[in-house]
């Protein structure tokens, strides 16, 4: 069939992006033809926090990425639309994160005409910090798609809120699919970012990072912002436990918010020796140092819907603790902390609330069990191929 995925892409930076050209290369794999569209101007220079949108990486290899429409120009949401109409696709996918897009993705798709098929692949509906514009802009975009594609029953649970239907499950694919009349909703789980390279000798990654050979580290990874809960990671490795095991913490990613209160609590709690700040975007090359030199990955988030942090550690088989938020824990397999890990956990899952990360932190650390989630890992990460992925997609045609 004839692909066109509509959204991030290279030149592009982050997760979205590193997401649709993954997908890309599975439909090739699997006999499609596919094409990526993506954006002249992503974001104005005004709205975007971070230093820059662009990737340091090279393009990606046998992707054909089309830079055709901006953000802000209608008209050239109407040229992109003519030039998709041309090309004749079977299915255009929209990889949908953001109200502020929906506009735009709701205006291309809504021209494509009746034999193309157009799905929502929507890793985030309603933002993590929502405002007026998250009520008013998401509609658009939803009403032109055919089908959604989710990555966590959260999410899916958002798309049917907002289609205001009730829908009727369907076995299928081994995922769960809704009908809605002519439409359907399909969860998946987020499949595993695969493409960061392999694991290192933990030494060998720890020295590339400056980082001792034999500390204890927890890693929090990528963009820093307010719901993410950095600051409730901090306030728990002050806790005495933490301190006691001397728990030390690095912190890799850009941050959107402001740094400095960040570095001012660090100083108050007393844990400038023990927490490492790489405060700026993780190139795709150096992001297996991070998880290869980390002991489990931390996500103290206060929303989420999904995470493509699980997913990296995943691929690396790391242990993982994760807050009961949004879609986190369905995917981390885990036992009550002190209970001892139950067969194929992989980490923790507790509330976004400093002692319970701590307690979690403690327990890791009291019964050394990185080797049985690092196993668990292993195993577990078998679930989240992409084809699992692709198949989902095909069932929602």
């Amino acid at each position: 069939m004839n692909y066109i995925i509509v959204g991030p892409a290279w030149p592009f930076r982050g997760g979205i992006a590193a997401f649709s050209e993954r997908l890309a290369y599975q439909l090739i794999q699997e006999g499609h033809d596919v094409k990526l569209y993506t954006f002249t101007l992503q974001y104005p220079s005004l709205l975007f926090p971070g230093t820059t949108q662009f990737s340091t990486d090279p393009a990606p290899a046998g992707l054909d990425i089309r830079r055709r429409f901006s953000s802000v120009n209608p008209f050239s949401w109407l040229r992109a639309r003519r030039e998709i109409r041309r090309e004749r696709p079977d299915v255009v996918v929209f990889a949908y994160w953001m109200s502020f897009m929906a506009p735009c993705f709701g205006t291309i798709a809504a021209g494509l005409g009746k034999n193309v098929k157009r799905i929502g692949l929507i890793h985030n509906l309603i933002p993590h910090e929502p405002g007026l514009l998250d009520k008013l802009l998401p509609p658009w975009f939803v009403r032109r798609m055919d089908g959604f594609l989710t990555l966590s029953q959260s999410v899916a649970d958002d798309v049917k809120s907002l289609l205001s239907t009730r829908l009727k499950p369907e076995k299928n694919l081994q995922s769960s699919i809704f009908n809605l009349q002519s439409k359907k909703i399909a969860v998946t789980p987020h499949p595993l970012y695969d493409h960061y390279g392999v694991l290192l000798p933990k030494a060998e990654a720890r020295s590339a990072l400056g980082l001792d050979a034999d500390g204890r580290y927890v890693l929090f990874f990528g963009l820093v912002r307010a719901y993410k809960g950095l600051d409730l990671l901090l306030e728990a490795l002050a806790d005495v436990r933490c301190t006691m095991y001397d728990v030390r913490l690095v912190v890799a990613g850009e941050f959107y918010d402001d740094e400095q209160p960040y570095r001012d609590r660090i100083q108050a709690l007393g844990l400038s020796g023990r927490v490492v700040l790489h405060d700026h975007f993780i190139p795709s090359d150096e992001v297996a140092r991070y998880f290869s030199a980390a002991d489990i990955v931390c996500q103290p988030y206060r929303s989420a819907t999904q995470s493509g942090v699980t997913q990296i550690a995943y691929h690396f088989c790391k242990p993982m603790l994760v807050t009961d938020v949004g879609g986190l824990a369905e995917i981390v397999p885990h036992a009550p902390v002190g209970t001892g890990p139950s067969a194929g956990s992989v980490g923790y899952v507790v509330p976004p609330d400093p002692a319970a990360i701590a307690d979690a932190l403690a327990d890791f650390y009291a019964h050394r069990r990185e080797v049985p989630f690092t196993a668990a890992a292993a195993e577990e990460k078998k679930k989240y191929a992409w084809p699992r992925l692709t198949q989902a997609l095909y069932g929602l045609l």
